[in-house]
């Protein structure tokens, strides 16, 4: 039972948990009138569910339908898991994907859209028969899904849909973000016959895709807010010296985490700033 519960917690990648859950922390503030609105039935069950479940069900759907691409991976087996055949965590992963139903029911239905985009492309991303991972630039646009808990939050706090603006700078940014992941998978990808967007362009490019998405990004959220344009500049800044230095791109990308966390926190006491000073 421990070793089942371990291997769960590996597979549902808690480095990367906040990567669905922070949109929500960072969407809400903006969303609401007055603090009020912060933690309630809607906002703490609509976080804890993308906290964890949402991550098992979205990185377990990965690791099924990779389990033979990721034989290739040396990212496997240490910091993440490689798939294994158990009945039991199969039925977790789809109980989790089910449980998301509650998300809706919690929601206005200004929300749905959103959880239906998130649940859709979480499947689509990895299964078929679709499966966007395996199509160059699809792989990319379609990791907006990253962005898609925050925008169901903000609608069901608001009773409004978000900003086009911030929801397209906020898709350019993932679609960066996925990118870049991707680059130290280059070779176990083109060794596994797997074709993305990075094996396609190379690491050169790839960098070049990055810097373009994150540039474009910080752009439309300049529209948005000013202070929220300079902010998202740190990503092509930063993106910009990892290619012109001697830095491994794997270790790198392990850093992003810290990184997004740290902006991400920034951008929620923004908005709490708004709440409370405004």
């Amino acid at each position: 039972m421990l070793g089942r519960l371990r291997y769960l917690l590996t597979l549902s990648r808690p480095r990367f948990w906040l990567y669905l859950a922070g949109p929500i922390a960072v969407a809400v503030p903006f969303g609401v009138s007055s603090t009020d609105g912060l933690f309630t039935p809607v906002t703490l069950p609509l976080f804890a569910y993308f906290l964890l479940p949402a991550n098992v069900f979205l990185y377990g759907i990965n690791d099924v339908f990779d389990a033979d691409v990721d034989v290739e991976n040396p990212k496997k087996g240490g910091r993440e898991a490689r798939w294994k055949e158990d009945p039991t965590v199969s039925a977790v992963v789809v109980g989790f994907g089910l449980l998301g139903i509650a998300t809706f029911a919690l929601t206005p239905r200004v929300s749905w859209p959103y959880l239906a985009g998130f649940f859709f492309l979480a499947a689509q991303y990895s299964a078929p028969p679709l499966r966007f991972k395996t199509t160059p630039f699809a792989d990319s646009v379609s990791n907006g899904l990253y962005i898609l808990p925050g925008a169901a939050a903000y609608a069901a706090v608001s009773g409004v849909h978000p900003p086009i603006g911030a929801l397209a700078g906020a898709w350019l940014w993932t679609m960066g973000m996925h990118t870049f992941s991707a680059i130290p998978d280059i070779e176990p990808d083109r060794a596994a016959g797997i074709r993305t967007t990075a094996t396609v362009l190379g690491e050169r490019w790839t960098f070049a895709y990055c810097l373009v998405c994150w540039l474009a990004a910080a752009a439309v959220f300049t529209l948005v807010d000013l202070r929220l344009g300079l902010l998202l500049v740190a990503y092509p800044v930063v993106v910009l010296a990892v290619f012109r230095s001697d830095i491994d791109v794997e270790r790198a990308y392990w850093w992003y985490p810290a990184f997004n966390t740290a902006v991400g926190t920034l951008l929620t006491l923004g908005g709490l700033w708004r709440l409370l000073y405004a």
